[in-house]
């Protein structure tokens, strides 16, 4: 899987209308100010930012209907043009951290601007909350699933009951199974190559990648800033991509504790 993508200062300056064109100039900015709340929300669709709006649950997002008025070429391009499993909508878990999902995506073709190649990705199941760690080799992965956990639990004041992977090395290892057992976390392997069985990974993998690549061709940056991109895309999504169970973004699910 191979990243590309970045972001710069996202500004869209007014088309110059005459002056008395007060009509114009409302629309002109209307749809000035649409397409750069689409670019900040990492280019998030305008059907979900309604719904931010309609829920308020994103603050300082303008109180308007957002319309599409033409196509967005970074997005047409950033867009992965293949077909995807169904997978089941059931949820997994009645609390934040009971379950987790974890990938290890890399090496990367292009190293990052701090030199790594991997990207490690946890998807809370419950709140869909999800964090990303760059890493310089697979090597590092079991060290820093293991101090994620720990310390993750230590703030949210909860305990992971079960985490979710494929067969990898990076995850079936005699490490992890050991502190696995010692603080009775249970541990689920998918298939090989089925990654429809764990499709909250693929989703959430596809969307980090379709939004860093787009961010990265719109700002026509490097490709070595992939990483600055994923990580962009994580937080962005964190804060308006709506839970469909809860009408809620991802960082206000993860604070609910029950």
């Amino acid at each position: 899987m191979t990243f590309l993508f970045d972001f710069s200062r996202l500004t869209i300056a007014l088309n110059e209308v005459a002056s008395n064109s007060s009509i114009c100039l409302l629309a002109k900015a209307s749809s000035s100010q649409f397409w750069l709340w689409h670019q900040r929300l990492s280019h998030l669709n305008f059907a979900t930012i309604n719904n931010l709006v309609k829920n308020n649950l994103v603050q300082g997002l303008p109180k308007m209907k957002f319309e599409k008025d033409h196509l967005c070429s970074a997005c047409e391009q950033g867009k992965i043009h293949r077909k995807h499993h169904r997978s089941k909508t059931a949820f997994a878990s009645n609390k934040p951290l009971y379950l987790l999902h974890m990938d290890l995506c890399g090496p990367m073709r292009v190293q990052s601007i701090n030199r790594k190649r991997y990207v490690l990705v946890f998807v809370d199941d419950y709140s869909r909350y999800t964090w990303v760690f760059f890493l310089h080799s697979k090597d590092e992965a079991f060290e820093l699933i293991i101090s994620f956990i720990k310390k993750t639990q230590v703030n949210l004041q909860l305990q992971v009951q079960r985490v979710r992977t494929d067969n990898g090395t990076e995850f079936k290892n005699k490490t992890l199974a050991k502190f696995f057992d010692e603080v009775g976390i249970t541990q689920q392997f998918s298939a090989a190559r089925t990654p429809q069985q764990n499709g909250v990974m693929e989703r959430r993998n596809r969307t980090l990648v379709e939004a860093a690549k787009t961010m990265l061709t719109f700002a026509n940056l490097p490709s070595f800033l992939w990483a600055e991109a994923i990580a962009t895309a994580c937080f962005t999504q964190n804060r308006s991509i709506i839970h469909k169970c809860f009408n809620k973004t991802p960082n206000k699910q993860e604070k609910t504790k029950h």
